[in-house]
């Protein structure tokens, strides 16, 4: 299997960190946080990597290389300006085969196993899926979520369903399954965002998705930077 780590973001809301060092590099833990994702993905036997950048990429290849030192083995997919999500994805396919491939934000911090990943692949291409995703739950920062899980099925907020139980609406984690089809429409180069094609997706029930009950962090601002530094360096004895 092989997994993209998103890198290209500019990171606004953590300025003035950001002005000099890019987003995934910043460090939790005594290691940055694109370190964490290459390590686990390495530790569940994913090591075959693709890294796409665009602000200050440059210090992102240099400081990981081709990913050997990891264990992994590492392309980049170099975006002269940020194409989002689903146009960073689409610009990166010829490195990511026809299988099934993960995606992964480089700006968050989660315990998922990784694992899990290559089964779930086999379960969505059973089943004709083209999306699976991993849900936690609302933080406090965005406590309408995003999803509604109704068992391992994911159906979007447009979707008619009677009063909704509270509990299953959940927070897209930014960890991602992707058949390369979904992307087939998005010319490669163009900017594109996520969201509209999951939800068509999610409307003609091509979206599977599971709640991940561990440690989740959307390393979107400096305090929670540097919380979520506190918190690995106390459980560590850093």
């Amino acid at each position: 299997m092989i997994a993209m780590i998103l890198a290209a973001g500019r990171g606004e809301r953590m300025r003035p960190l950001t002005d000099h060092t890019p987003k995934p590099l910043l460090e939790v833990g005594g290691k940055a946080l694109i370190v964490w994702h290459i390590e686990n993905l390495v530790a569940a036997g994913i090591v075959q990597l693709v890294i796409n950048h665009a602000h200050l990429g440059a210090q992102i290849e240099a400081s990981l290389g081709d990913g050997s030192r990891f264990g992994a083995q590492i392309r980049y997919s170099a975006e002269t300006l940020a194409l989002e999500t689903a146009g960073g994805i689409a610009y990166a396919r010829p490195w990511l085969n026809e299988e099934p491939f993960a995606v992964i934000n480089g700006d968050i911090w989660c315990d998922y196993d990784f694992s899990r990943l290559p089964e779930h692949a086999a379960n969505m291409q059973a089943r004709g899926d083209l999306a699976h995703l991993i849900l936690v739950d609302n933080p406090p920062q965005h406590p309408k979520g995003d999803f509604c899980l109704t068992g391992n099925r994911i159906t979007s907020f447009s979707t008619p369903v009677a009063a909704p139980n509270p509990e299953s609406l959940l927070t897209f984690s930014g960890i991602g399954l992707y058949q390369p089809a979904l992307f087939e429409s998005i010319a490669r180069g163009s900017v594109a965002p996520l969201a509209p094609l999951l939800r068509a997706m999610i409307e003609q029930g091509k979206v599977s998705g599971e709640r991940h009950a561990g440690l989740w962090v959307d390393v979107g601002t400096p305090q929670r930077l540097a919380e979520l530094d506190a918190k690995l360096r106390k459980e560590a004895h850093v």
